[in-house]
């Protein structure tokens, strides 16, 4: 960072600039990072994060032996480190996992809409394997970036403690992993959703109702689930034993449908379309027909859902609403707004031919 921009900086964050050196590496030929200066100081990198934004709460001593550990690894921000003497980045750091499965790939997609027409970028890491060490590591390297908002979007039940327990000097948006209107979280109703798909069955003249969940580590599952089982118990109707073991797949919805097609079902809620049609695909083997033995509603509706055979009737997920109210919490809290909220998103049923009243 020149002189200058270190003024500039400093006037513009209300604090004193830091100071690195580039006379060291760490780890001969790599330059080092905020997790090397996190380890050396023997703090987290979090905290790292709020020194070098100058976070108001954090204690002498720790701010001292911070910036001594980026003076002896000569760490610096790279690219972020220009960008902080600007008024904004125009940059949006988002964490995602499963993006292969259809609703986090629509709602990132819809995020990257909405972001630039709001005049922002998408900085993006994709998590694979979804691990404490992981996702630090990934929200690190977003941080090094300068961004100016942290978008979670990794809706694993073991991860979101960890989510919540982010304390950086940026604000940062759960979505899909926090359905319960906390502050600077945004979602679909997974639980209306799930009780609308139950009462069309139910409305169908269908005594009860089986569900297939997907995996229950994932909250959207737990949502749908439970919105299945309240709708159920609404009704005063028997509530059958889950079928957990869907991995969101075709396939598992395949290897469950099996156990169905023999049993007095005449209807079923699967969790998301592809297990739906692995589901739909096992009732015919055994010969049970769809609807007139046994009616199927999905969730998600797959672009592909109206051409399945026979067409499904699903629950509709509107995504770019989602990314619009993503966009509104992140504008409010750099507008200065504490705890900006937004309502779930709101879902409707796509009635198609996979559902008819019991024969």
């Amino acid at each position: 960072m020149s002189d200058r921009a270190g003024r500039l900086w400093q006037s513009r964050r209300g604090a004193r600039p830091y100071h690195v050196t580039m006379s060291r590496t760490h780890h001969a030929g790599r330059p080092p990072t905020m997790a090397d200066v996190a380890a050396r100081a023997g703090v987290s990198h979090q905290t790292v994060s709020r020194v070098l934004n100058d976070f108001p709460s954090i204690r002498s001593e720790t701010r001292d032996r911070v910036l001594a550990a980026i003076t002896e690894l000569g760490y610096r921000r790279n690219d972020a480190a220009r960008r902080l003497a600007s008024a904004r980045s125009g940059l949006l750091g988002v964490v995602a996992s499963a993006l292969p499965q259809f609703g986090p790939a629509s709602i990132l997609v819809g995020l990257e809409t909405a972001a630039a027409q709001e005049g922002y970028r998408l900085s993006s890491v994709n998590v694979v394997d979804v691990t404490e060490v992981r996702f630090t590591a990934a929200v690190e390297q977003l941080l090094e970036q300068a961004i100016e908002a942290l978008v979670l979007l990794v809706p694993h039940r073991p991860i979101l403690h960890v989510a919540h327990a982010l304390d950086l000097a940026i604000p940062v948006i759960v979505v899909e992993g926090d359905l319960t209107m906390t502050p600077l979280s945004a979602g679909v109703d997974n639980l209306q959703g799930a009780r609308v798909a139950t009462r069309h069955l139910l409305n169908l003249g269908h005594e009860t109702v089986v569900h297939v969940a997907g995996p229950a580590e994932w909250l959207e599952s737990g949502a749908r689930a439970e919105g299945w089982r309240r709708e159920l118990e609404a009704s005063g109707r028997e509530i059958p034993a889950i079928h957990w073991g869907g991995d969101w797949s075709a396939r598992s919805g395949y290897l469950i449908g099996k156990s169905l097609a023999h049993a007095d079902t005449t209807a079923v809620f699967a969790a998301n379309d592809q297990m739906a049609l692995g589901i739909m695909r096992a009732l015919a083997e055994a010969g049970r027909r769809v609807p007139e033995d046994t009616s199927v509603v999905g969730f998600d509706d797959l672009p592909e859902a109206q051409y399945f055979t026979p067409p499904l009737t699903t629950v509709r997920q509107p995504f770019d609403e989602l990314a619009t109210r993503v966009m509104q919490l992140i504008q409010r809290s750099l507008a200065g707004e504490a705890e900006p909220r937004v309502e779930l998103v709101q879902t409707s049923l796509v009635i198609r031919s996979s559902t008819a009243p019991p024969s």
